[in-house]
C-alpha cells in the first residue's frame, strides 16, 4: 500500500478509488451515500455529530477530524488484500488522539462469516490472519465461527492505526443509511463478543486492548433526497 495521498475534488473524487467503480458507485449504495455524506459535511455530518455529543463518554464531545482517507487499507499478516476501509479519520479531541474506521451501510451485508471465510480447508496465510485478529482483540476462535468476518477486521483496522500514532483511543463506526437498520444484529452480535449490549445510534465501550480504549457505534444517517 502507498503510503502518499491526495486531496479529494468533491465527493466524485471518491469513485476513482472504489474496487469496482461501475458497480459500487450508484445512489442508495453504501459507497456514493457515504462519500457524499461525509464530504459535505464541515467536521462530522450532523448524524454522527449528534450521537458523538449525546453520549456519555467525554472523548467524543468535542471531536475534530485532523485527516480522512477514503478507502483506506490496512495490510494484515497471511498474504492477500488488506482491509480496505470505507472511510479511516484521524481525529482529535482535547489533547487526546482518536482513531475511527467508517464502515458504510445500506442495504448489503457485512460479507461472509469467519467460518464461511475460512473454508473447509483454510490455507495457511488464513490461519495465520485468523491468529493474529484473535491475539489482537483477545478473542477466542470456537466464538467468532459465526460472525461476520469483515466487522473482525474493520475493527483490527481501527486499533492497528492507534497504535501507529500512538493514540489512546480507536473507534469502529458503522454509518448505516437503512432506514429499517438491515444487518443491525450481526452488529450487536459482534458486538456482544467484548460483553457489550449495543443500540443503533450509540457509542459503547471502552474494552482495553493493549492499553487502547476501543469503541462501537452505529450511527443511522438519510441517504441523499
Amino acid at each position: 500500500m502507498g503510503k502518499y495521498y491526495v486531496s479529494t475534488n468533491g465527493s466524485e473524487s471518491w469513485k476513482a478509488l472504489l474496487a469496482n467503480p461501475e458497480k459500487q458507485w450508484k445512489a442508495g449504495y453504501s459507497a456514493y451515500e457515504l462519500a457524499h455524506c461525509w464530504e459535505g459535511a464541515r467536521n462530522l455530518p450532523s448524524c454522527v455529530e449528534r450521537v458523538f455529543k449525546q453520549c456519555q463518554i467525554p472523548v467524543f464531545h468535542d471531536v475534530e477530524i485532523l485527516y480522512a482517507f477514503p478507502e483506506y487499507k490496512v495490510a494484515l499478516p497471511g498474504g492477500g488484500a488488506g482491509s480496505q476501509n470505507d472511510l479511516y479519520l484521524m481525529a482529535k479531541s482535547g489533547d487526546e488522539l482518536l482513531t475511527i474506521m467508517v464502515e458504510g451501510k445500506v442495504s448489503e451485508p457485512f460479507g461472509e462469516t469467519v467460518e464461511a471465510w475460512l473454508g473447509v480447508r483454510p490455507s495457511d496465510g488464513k490461519k495465520k490472519r485468523l491468529e493474529f485478529l484473535l491475539n489482537l482483540l483477545n478473542l477466542e476462535e470456537k466464538t467468532i465461527k459465526n460472525k461476520r468476518y469483515q466487522l473482525l477486521h474493520r475493527t483490527a483496522s481501527a486499533l492497528l492505526e492507534a497504535r501507529k500514532v500512538n493514540a489512546n483511543h480507536a473507534l469502529m463506526l458503522v454509518h448505516s443509511f437503512s432506514e429499517t437498520g438491515e444487518w443491525f444484529e450481526d452488529y450487536r452480535d459482534f458486538v456482544k463478543l467484548f460483553e457489550l449490549s449495543a443500540k443503533k445510534n450509540e457509542i459503547v465501550g471502552p474494552i482495553l486492548l493493549d492499553g487502547i480504549h476501543v469503541y462501537f457505534a452505529w450511527v443511522t444517517g438519510e441517504k441523499q433526497k
